[in-house]
């Protein structure tokens, strides 16, 4: 896990918006996005099409990302609490 995707993870304990994410870390549109995509491709978050809905089909987060929500997965907070 790159520090990029450590400092993100660290705002994933709760479910978070795309917006919330852009505007707490203070990332240009694609380092968010690349980010959120890697840490999806290695099952580190979930999306979420609104704050109570999992999205169980796969996501295409650099097209799709703008209008999710995102939270780290089990395995996801496991890798960021060991580092």
């Amino acid at each position: 896990m790159n520090d990029d995707e450590f400092d993100l993870m660290d705002e994933l304990y709760f479910v978070q918006s795309y917006g919330y994410l852009k505007e707490a870390l203070g990332w240009d549109e694609a380092l968010l996005l690349a980010t959120l995509h890697s840490l999806y491709s290695q099952g580190y978050i979930k999306c979420l099409d609104d704050p109570d809905t999992e999205r169980f089909e796969a996501v295409d987060v650099l097209n799709e990302g703008r209008d999710l929500f995102f939270l780290a997965t089990k395995k996801g907070l496991m890798a960021h609490n060991t580092l």
